[in-house]
């Protein structure tokens, strides 16, 4: 039986994870159920908040599934490979994470991550993603802006994983790289709130969510 050494292990699950991560669903799902390109409609971002207001809610949650299991998936198997290493599990979390927004199939332009991100966590802390999750639906039901919210919650989620999961320090740091990876992938929506031109959820999506504001670009 062909032995693995545990450096091995970590490096063969980080590029599993990124390479799971890079799975364009988004890009996919609609171009195989509309014909579209994602790419070429509203934002352009391939995430499932971009789906959710060009094509409607069911393919948004589809899209939104589809890459939450990314995350959970890529995590796992790092688990299972090294015998859940905390350092292997870590930097898995952050190569799913990394695989969404740079992935090799679209060359490099993905999206945002936050599912991933979700889909990661949701192994690793799962309680505190359930803190988080609660701040989120408040952040956008007080709001309406989902890029709000997504900052708002990842700038609080290693508090959370620190003060509930209390979990080894490869996750506590990999908690709040993710953090710091989703605020600056969510750079041009900081740029659209503080200039008022960020456009508004609706939980309909598609043409719902393109008439619920006209303020500026969708995120």
């Amino acid at each position: 039986m062909l032995s693995v050494t545990p450096a091995a292990a970590l490096a063969i699950s980080a590029v599993l994870a990124y390479f799971i991560g890079g799975l364009p669903f988004g890009y996919w799902f609609v171009r195989l159920s509309s014909g579209k390109d994602i790419r070429t409609l509203g934002s352009g971002n391939i995430g499932a908040t971009n789906v959710h207001r060009t094509l409607g809610r069911k393919a948004g949650v589809v899209v939104l599934v589809l890459d939450i299991l990314k995350g959970f998936v890529a995590v796992w198997l790092a688990g299972l490979l090294t015998h859940g290493d905390p350092v292997a599990l870590a930097v898995s979390a952050l190569a799913v994470m990394l695989g969404h927004c740079y992935p090799m199939l679209l060359h490099f332009h993905g999206g945002k991550a936050v599912a991933c991100f979700v889909g990661a966590f949701l192994y690793l802390a799962p309680l505190s993603l359930a803190v988080i999750a609660v701040v989120f639906v408040a952040v956008v039901a007080l709001t309406k802006y989902i890029s709000l919210a997504s900052i708002i919650g990842a700038l609080l989620f290693p508090f959370a994983v620190w003060l509930i999961t209390r979990p080894a320090q490869p996750i506590l740091i990999a908690s709040i790289a993710a953090a710091l990876l989703i605020v600056y992938r969510h750079k041009a929506n900081i740029s659209r709130l503080r200039a008022g031109k960020e456009h508004l959820f609706s939980i309909k999506g598609g043409q719902a969510a393109r008439g619920a504001t006209q303020r500026g670009n969708p995120a």
